[in-house]
Formats: structure tokens, C-alpha cells, sequence
């Protein structure tokens, strides 16, 4: 009697593709409290922009109501959002920031 040959083929599945991670828009909300140099600032220090592109955003944040300062992972954005909100406090500025799913 011949031996038996078993074939054993393992199928690999196909790999998912991985989807990108989330993005988080990081966002400034306006109040009348808050000086618009130290927007200028925040804007400058935690989202490294010069100071033209720092007055435009900060234009938008007291004209329209908020403006965006980055889009980021959500772990940098959250990030972002605390280093932002500890500066305020730390100059007794009500300015909040807060971020949302781009």
C-alpha cells in the first residue's frame, strides 16, 4: 500500500488594509476677554506658526467665532488642547480651546 501525501495549503487571509488614524481639528473659540496678542501667542508657541499666519487665525477666532490652529492625531490634539488651556489659566485668560473629529 502507497503512503497517503496529505497537502495542506494554509490560506492567509488578506491582510486589512489599515485605515489612517482619525484627525482632530484643534480649535480656538473667541471671548472678549481674551487679548488677541496672547492668541497671537498660543498660536506662535503650541502650533508653530509665523506671526502673519498666527493674525489671520487669530482675525478668524475673534471675527467669525473659533478658528482652526491644526488638524493632528488625537493624542496630539489633546495634547494641544491642555498645553493651550494651562497657559490661559496660567494667565488668568478664559480662552478655550477644544478639538473635534476633522
Amino acid at each position: 500500500m502507497a503512503a497517503r501525501q496529505h497537502s495542506s495549503t494554509v490560506l492567509v487571509p488578506e491582510r486589512a488594509k489599515a485605515k489612517p488614524p482619525r484627525m482632530y481639528k484643534v480649535i480656538l473659540y473667541n471671548d472678549d476677554y481674551t487679548t488677541m496678542e496672547f492668541v497671537i501667542e498660543v498660536l506662535q508657541r503650541f502650533f508653530a506658526m509665523n506671526l502673519e499666519r498666527a493674525m489671520q487665525i487669530m482675525l478668524e477666532v475673534h471675527n467669525k467665532g473659533s478658528g482652526v490652529c491644526g488638524v493632528y492625531s488625537h493624542d496630539v490634539a489633546e495634547s494641544k488642547v491642555a498645553q493651550v488651556t494651562e497657559l490661559a489659566k496660567q494667565h488668568g485668560h478664559p480662552l478655550r480651546c477644544g478639538m473635534e473629529e476633522n
